[in-house]
């Protein structure tokens, strides 16, 4: 059996990782994976409180298999969001974030355009 601390001290540290990846990074997939490392501290917090007081209705296990399919949808729309934002303004810097649009030159070659073959 494990000391409880042990895992606490593991999820505050990839807590704390997770909220500077949020709070400290402008591009957007960064900040995506600072979230999805918060929702894993959470997740690993829940496995160790169903392991260290055990339930006989495994709480602890049943709302981490919630919380895992709630991310995975979370990161299939957010990653959704993030290809059409670079799509629409050519960039995911989050600094920029201010509502409007801008046009792309569409003859831009740095810009990738997906043609109608690629499944657009």
């Amino acid at each position: 059996m494990i000391h409880a601390w042990l895992p606490a001290v593991l999820v505050a540290v990839l807590f704390g990782l997770g909220l500077y990846g949020v709070l400290a990074r402008r591009n957007a997939v960064l900040v995506l994976i600072g979230v999805e490392l918060m929702i894993a501290a959470a997740g690993l917090l829940l496995v160790t409180s169903g392991a260290v007081h055990p339930d006989p209705r495994r709480a602890g296990l049943t709302l981490t298999l919630f919380l895992i399919t709630i991310a995975a949808a979370e990161i299939a729309v957010a990653l959704g969001v993030v290809i059409a934002v670079f799509r629409a303004r050519g960039d995911v810097d989050m600094s920029l974030a201010t509502g409007e649009t801008r046009v792309v030159d569409a003859t831009d070659p740095n810009i990738p355009v997906m043609s109608q073959r690629d499944g657009a």
